[in-house]
């Protein structure tokens, strides 16, 4: 027969599939690839933001040059 500490174990310590998911590094790999993809929409957001209003400003002063000499 099997004798039961008085203190019980850590859940970390009971479980092998527990200790496993925590010493894995796979979770905190995807997190980090989903803050650097995070960050690069971000930057593509405000590069075309910015862009955009340059882009808006070209496009209208070749359609008014393009109207005046019709």
């Amino acid at each position: 027969m099997q004798s039961y500490p008085l203190v019980e174990r850590p859940l970390l310590s009971r479980s092998p599939l527990i200790r496993r998911l925590f010493r894995s590094e796979d979770g905190a790999t995807a997190v980090e690839y989903g803050l650097i993809l995070a960050l690069v929409v971000l930057a593509l957001l405000v590069g075309v933001t910015t862009l955009s209003g340059q882009v808006k400003a070209t496009w209208n002063n070749i359609a008014t040059k393009v109207g005046s000499t019709i």
